[in-house]
Parts: C-alpha cells; sequence; structure tokens
C-alpha cells in the first residue's frame, strides 16, 4: 500500500515538475514576442516617417502596411501565449495542491466550517466537516453549487443507485487529464454560482410595460419603428453630406432618435447592466466547465445523465449561455458613451440588445436553475473521483438491500490516519449492541469513528477503508461530542440529555438506525453514570435500534449477561509493564487494565525526582 501511495506522490511531482519548465519557456517566448511588437511598432513609426521625409514612391507607405501587418501577428501570438501560460499555471496549481495533499496538508483546500452542525445526526461527532475533516479531504470544488453538492452528498445521502455512483467514480478517476482541466478553471476564484443564479433571476421582469412590450403585436409594431428609424436616420445623415438637407435638420434628427431610443430602453439597459457587473466574468468561465461536462465523452450513467441535462436539443446549455455571453458582451460596449450614442443613433442598439435579452430570458430563464444544478453535481463528482484516485488502497463497498442492518467488514481502518492505521475486523446484526471497553488511548473513540466515517463513504458510493465492506442502507445517529452551551445556559450533563432525547425522537421516525454512543452520562458521578446508561439501553433495547457503545464503566458490560442473545462484549486490550502497550485491536471480551492511574503515577514520580535533582 505504501507503494502505491508513492507512485500517486511521484505521478504529482512528475506534473508538477513538467508544467514548471513549460511556463518558464513560455515566459522567455513572451519576453521575445514583446521585443518584436515593439520592434515592428517602432517600424511603423520609421516607415510613415521616412515616407513623409521623402515624398517619393510607395515603398515606405507598403513597409508601414507590413510592418503593421507584422506586429498584428506578433500581438495574437502574443495574447495566445499568454493564454496558454495563465491555463498551465491553473493546472500547475492543481498538481501543487494534490502533491500537499499527499503529504497531508489539506490548508489549501476549504475545509467545509460553514456546515459544520452540532445538531446533525452524526456529521458533528464524526468530523464530516472542519479543519482536517472528511470534507476538507475529499473538497476539491471550485463552485458554491458543488461544495453545497458536496455538503449534501456527506449530510444526507442523496444517491440511491450507489452501484452507478461507483462506475462513475472510477471512469472519472480515471480520467485524470479531464478532471484537471476541469479543476484549473477555480484556482483563481471560486464560481459563485449563487451570484450566477441570483443575477439572471434579479433581472426576470425588468421593465416589461415600456414600450407596449408585454403584447407580441406591440413587439412587432415596435421592431418595425425600430427598422424604419434606422433607414431613415441614414437617409437624413447621407443627405445632409451629399447637401440635399440643412446639416441642422440631420443634427436635429439624431439627437431626437438618440434621445428617444435612450428613454424607451435605459430602464431595461440598465437593470441589465447591473447583472454583467455581478457575473461577467464569472459566466466565461462558467461556459468553459459546461463545455468541459459536455464535451467529456464519459459513459457512465450518472455522467451521461448530467450531458443530457445540459446538452438538451429543445434547450442546450451551452448554446443558451454562450448567446447570454454575447449578450453581455454587448452591454459591455454599451458602457462605452460614444459607441452607446453612435450605435443607438444609426442601429437602434439598445432596442435590439434589450430584444435579444428578452427573447433569451423566455427561452431559457425556466432551465438555468437546472443547468447550474448539474455543473454542481458534475463538480461534487470530480471531488470524490479525486479523492477515489489520491486513495487506491481504498475500495469500493458492497451495499445489499435487506430490510435490517448489516455491517461486515475486514480489515477496516480510518481515514484519517494513513498508512500507520491499524485495522480491525467488525460485523454487528441488526438489532444487537456491541459494548466496546478499553483503557484512555486505546483506540475506542477512534474505532466508532471508522465505522461511521467508511458507512457515509459506502453510502455515497465513495470507496472505503477495508479490505471488504458490506452494508445495508439504514440510518445513523451518533453521540460522541457533546459540548455545552453557557450562552443558553445550558450545561454539560443538560447538553447530554437533549442529545439522548434528540436520538430517541430519531429512532421512533426510522425503520432501522445505528446508534453509536461515546461514554453515555458523562456528566454525572459514576453510580449515577451506571444507573442511568443501564436505564438508557434498557429502553433502547425495545427500539427498532441496532448499536456500538463504549464505556469505561466495566460494570455496563454486565448486561451481556443479561441479554446474552443481544449484547456481546468487545474491548481494546493494554499491556502494562514498564510502560504502557497499546495495540489498538479489538478482541472479545471485556478490558482487564486501566492505564488511567498508572500514568498519573509515572507524573508524579517524574515530578517527585525532578524535585529533589533540583534541591
Amino acid at each position: 500500500m505504501p507503494i502505491m501511495k508513492e507512485t500517486r506522490r511521484q505521478f504529482y511531482r512528475q506534473q508538477t515538475a513538467r508544467l514548471g519548465e513549460e511556463i518558464r519557456s513560455l515566459r522567455k517566448r513572451s519576453t521575445s514576442f514583446i521585443v518584436g511588437e515593439l520592434a515592428s511598432f517602432g517600424g511603423v513609426i520609421g516607415a510613415i516617417a521616412a515616407y513623409t521625409a521623402t515624398e517619393t514612391g510607395y515603398t515606405f507607405l507598403y513597409l508601414a502596411v507590413w510592418m503593421v501587418a507584422l506586429y498584428v501577428v506578433i500581438r495574437y501570438r502574443d495574447v495566445e501565449n499568454s493564454q496558454r501560460i495563465e491555463m498551465l499555471e491553473d493546472q500547475h496549481s492543481v498538481y501543487e495542491k494534490e502533491l500537499a495533499y499527499q503529504n497531508d496538508d489539506f490548508s489549501r483546500f476549504v475545509d467545509g466550517s460553514q456546515y459544520v452542525d452540532a445538531q446533525h445526526p452524526y456529521t458533528f461527532d464524526l468530523d464530516i466537516f472542519g479543519c482536517q475533516s472528511l470534507f476538507n479531504r475529499i473538497n476539491r470544488t471550485i463552485t458554491t453549487g458543488g461544495s453545497d453538492a458536496l455538503a449534501n452528498e456527506l449530510s444526507e445521502w442523496t444517491c440511491e443507485d450507489i452501484a452507478g455512483r461507483q462506475e462513475a467514480l472510477g471512469e472519472l478517476a480515471e480520467a485524470e487529464s479531464l478532471r484537471t482541466r476541469f479543476l484549473s478553471y477555480g484556482q483563481r476564484k471560486t464560481i459563485n454560482t449563487a451570484t450566477i443564479l441570483s443575477a439572471l433571476c434579479g433581472m426576470e421582469g425588468d421593465n416589461e410595460n415600456q414600450a407596449g412590450e408585454r403584447l407580441p403585436q406591440s413587439r412587432s409594431a415596435l421592431t418595425l419603428i425600430a427598422v424604419a428609424a434606422t433607414i431613415a436616420v441614414w437617409i437624413v445623415v447621407l443627405a445632409a453630406v451629399a447637401g440635399w438637407l440643412p446639416s441642422s435638420i440631420a443634427l436635429c434628427w439624431v439627437f431626437v432618435q438618440f434621445g428617444i431610443v435612450f428613454a424607451t430602453n435605459n430602464a431595461a439597459f440598465r437593470k441589465a447592466n447591473k447583472a454583467v457587473n455581478r457575473m461577467h466574468k464569472e459566466l466565461r468561465t462558467y461556459i468553459s466547465l459546461i463545455i468541459t461536462i459536455v464535451e467529456s465523452g464519459l459513459k457512465a450513467q450518472e455522467s451521461r445523465s448530467i450531458i443530457a441535462r445540459l446538452s438538451d436539443g429543445r434547450a442546450d446549455a451551452l448554446e443558451s449561455f454562450r448567446e447570454l455571453q454575447l449578450i453581455l458582451n454587448g452591454l459591455d460596449r454599451q458602457g462605452n458613451a460614444l459607441f452607446r450614442f453612435l450605435s443607438d443613433v444609426f442601429f437602434c442598439y439598445d432596442y435590439w440588445l434589450m430584444r435579444r435579452y428578452r427573447r433569451w430570458r423566455e427561452n431559457h430563464l425556466m432551465q438555468v436553475g437546472e443547468w447550474i444544478e448539474a455543473v454542481s453535481h458534475f463538480d461534487a463528482l470530480v471531488s470524490m473521483a479525486t479523492f477515489r484516485y489520491n486513495e487506491p488502497k481504498a475500495k469500493d463497498a458492497v451495499v445489499v438491500e435487506a430490510d435490517a442492518v448489516v455491517y461486515e467488514a475486514r480489515a477496516i481502518s480510518h481515514p484519517f490516519l494513513g498508512e500507520k492505521a491499524v485495522s480491525n475486523d467488525f460485523s454487528i446484526s441488526d438489532g444487537h449492541y456491541e459494548i466496546i471497553t478499553g483503557a484512555n488511548m486505546a483506540g475506542k473513540s477512534t474505532f466508532l469513528r471508522t465505522i461511521g466515517v467508511n458507512y457515509i463513504l459506502a453510502r455515497c458510493g465513495m470507496p472505503v477503508f477495508a479490505d471488504s465492506l458490506r452494508v445495508s442502507r439504514f440510518d445513523m445517529f451518533t453521540s460522541m461530542r457533546t459540548t455545552d452551551d453557557l450562552s443558553k445556559g445550558i450545561s454539560y450533563f443538560n447538553a447530554e440529555l437533549l442529545r439522548l432525547q434528540q436520538l430517541l425522537t430519531f429512532c421512533q421516525s426510522r425503520k432501522h438506525t445505528l446508534i453509536i454512543l461515546d461514554e453515555i452520562l458523562k456528566g454525572t458521578n459514576s453510580l449515577d453514570k451506571l444507573n442511568g446508561s443501564r436505564l438508557f439501553l434498557e429502553n433502547i433495547l425495545q427500539q427498532p435500534v441496532t448499536g456500538i457503545i463504549a464505556t469505561h464503566d466495566l460494570e455496563l458490560s454486565k448486561m451481556a449477561d443479561e441479554h446474552p442473545d443481544r449484547i456481546r462484549c468487545h474491548c481494546f486490550e493494554i499491556e502494562l509493564s514498564d510502560h504502557v502497550t497499546y495495540s489498538y485491536k479489538l478482541t472479545p471480551g471485556v478490558a482487564r487494565n486501566q492505564n488511567a492511574t498508572f500514568l498519573l503515577q509515572n507524573i508524579v514520580l517524574k515530578e517527585a525526582n525532578s524535585v529533589k535533582t533540583m534541591r
């Protein structure tokens, strides 16, 4: 397994080195282009100066024309070269981040802190969101919608066809260049899909009552008027140039026509132009994402479904967004006062632009939300597929259809621990309870999270960290990290009670639930804790619930004698000699050794020896 991990690390090193070398080469070429542009521009100036000075023949004039053409060609190649440098820099950034991931540095990825919810059935206890979390390790999303979609996958288990999801992630994981190209578009700035959606929806309903725009017959009449006005202004201006008409009349006509076009379209123009400032740059990148998805050639059913949503013949997302890009470019150009004046006078451009925009909105606005959702879905898949590619030792789980809790794992380990993880075999039957005892730091809490996190991965169709994992679909509720809330006057013990009450309510509304509890009622004295824990377990045994409970209270394990057909005991045993030895292996039975007294004795003894030495 370490060899497979090193293979990924080596691949990312090679890619960053290759791209770095290519970027340096292109930057040198860019310097040559700049020199060429300056030289050709200087040649133009020199040729024109020589022609003016000599005024003999057209040799220098021809030379000036050739210099202009040479400048245009060099400038075009320079722009092309700069665009390639930018593209390679973005891909280089993708590989640098993945190399950091291979070195257990997740700081360059968004950690999903905004999704942390202490009241969620399991995400808070299992470190799904936040710094160093599962989301932090998986997340590569480049759109806010993709981030939300990934968070929803981890917290709601929305995937119905898990085998289909595994197929889609497997195919996408192997399409490394496709994933890198897709991710490169979001390296400079995360695309805010909410901004795009709200901007487009905010443009809706703008100035519909102006100039009779609501009625189709009014629109036709206005179109005829716009055509007639355009023809008329050209006739008037040309007549004035030819001397057939006084220039004052032509000038008056020009200003009156501009005033009418401006007044009838300005309100709609201002509202649409406001949207340009909010989404123009992001829209160009978004179009690149759609092109990448539509032209990906992926064959898995889930990927094909996304492509179909974006390339439906009746409402093609790519063509629609390209058309919108042209409209926004037009709005952008109209921001130049002189251009707007001339275009409105001679072409009634504001009218035609707003007419084109309204037609786009009528034809496509209803589909925009679905298109954005499809891109967000694909964005989340890319993150999950990248996680699969980066973790070659992980394997697909087998999710069975069963009206019961099924959880059978062989050599399962926690995904956060990497190569140092100690794996364990574990299985639990529907309606049964596993009580796990062990000393402090022996591995109980980590094991509970191992069971929960791998189940979440399995339900999302992502690979799990086990030699094999066979599970069914069931709900899950955990209580492992209860916190007090002094601002609301909630003590730690009260918070524990509220969490257990939430658990009971949750289980009563579900058919099958796996509960994972770490030390019930930690916030009270030992005897009260034992009695309360026993009361809770006796009650929960009557519910359609399967459970894993870790505890330091060895007396609680005696419930296995009272319910031998429902409760089993396991432990993480330690060895005490000159020091504590932790095996982190799960074994049947109840833990015999505890380490608190042993460790405290060592601390006290060490402190006493230190004081004697100082004296």
